[in-house]
């Protein structure tokens, strides 16, 4: 398989609706583990997961689950980090 068929653009729209539906996931996951008080996902673990690319599903999970909504670099981060993102994707097109 060539490089230029790995990095189709078929190929990155389904990387990148799985990593956001992962995101979303992993932010459901730890909420409830929250709740439950049991083991939880590190912090860094959930910000690793917007910077590869989950950043909307990230975003999505934060609110929808109202979790990690208290803390700052979760609230500015995870947005930062997704324009930050679509910029590169931007610049790397035009």
């Amino acid at each position: 398989m060539k490089i230029e068929e790995l990095f189709s653009i078929q190929n990155i729209i389904i990387y990148v609706i799985a990593i956001n539906l992962f995101t979303f996931f992993i932010m459901w996951l730890d909420k409830r583990k929250a709740k439950k008080g049991k083991w939880r996902i590190p912090e860094n673990t959930l910000l690793i997961l917007v910077l590869l690319g989950g950043g909307i599903g990230g975003i999505a999970g934060m609110y929808t689950f109202h979790h990690k909504t208290q803390k700052m670099k979760f609230v500015i981060g995870f947005p930062v980090i997704l324009i930050c993102e679509i910029l590169l994707i931007l610049l790397m097109i035009f």
